[in-house]
């Protein structure tokens, strides 16, 4: 078994031991299991990369896309629809990620930012395709680099994202433009 199965099977377990731990402790059955294990094959990856894309870490990523589907059990909101279940899932990931971003821990340990720039070749995540304009997204500022994001890795329009990010579509507009112009310039200081 190679280490990525192993790893994923450690983190699958860390988080089913502590669905089961919230369910004995709100005293309801283990019905809902099948449905938190779909949620997790199904939303995992996206929350992961999302929150990859905040706090630039991948033990950090790890955790909050845990937190979210933990959230989900606890809360159990009720959907709409699949894109609905999508976009609460992605905007719980990026509140939990600024949540973290925040906190007094991260604000004394060292960032992604301080690491040389020949090392950032070698970080890849494990969820994701290995992509060097990506970690050139990820130096952006925080309003450009969610709407590139989610608009060319994810795949959402712009009324979707400024539906997700909570922010006027002309904003959303505004800030791929600009964050388009932003990435070309760091793009070409690269070359």
């Amino acid at each position: 078994m190679d280490f990525e199965k192993i790893r994923e099977s450690f983190f699958s377990l860390k988080l089913f031991l502590r669905v089961i731990r919230i369910k004995y402790e709100k005293g309801s059955g283990m019905g809902g299991l099948n449905r938190i294990e779909e949620y997790f094959r199904k939303y995992y990856k996206v929350c992961y990369r999302v929150a990859f894309t905040l706090v630039k870490n991948h033990a950090d990523a790890e955790d909050v896309a845990q937190e979210v589907l933990l959230r989900l059990l606890l809360y159990q909101p009720e959907f709409t629809g699949p894109e609905h279940e999508k976009a609460w899932m992605i905007r719980t990931a990026i509140n939990l990620g600024k949540d973290l971003l925040k906190s007094k821990w991260r604000k004394t340990t060292v960032g992604m930012e301080s690491v040389l720039e020949e090392e950032l070749s070698c970080l890849q995540s494990p969820h994701m395709e290995p992509d060097d304009t990506l970690f050139v997204v990820l130096e952006l500022p925080e309003r450009f680099r969610n709407c590139l994001y989610l608009f060319y890795y994810e795949d959402y329009s712009i009324r979707e994202i400024a539906r997700i990010l909570e922010e006027p579509e002309n904003t959303v507009k505004t800030n791929l433009r600009r964050g388009r112009e932003a990435l070309k310039q760091k793009l070409s200081e690269r070359r």
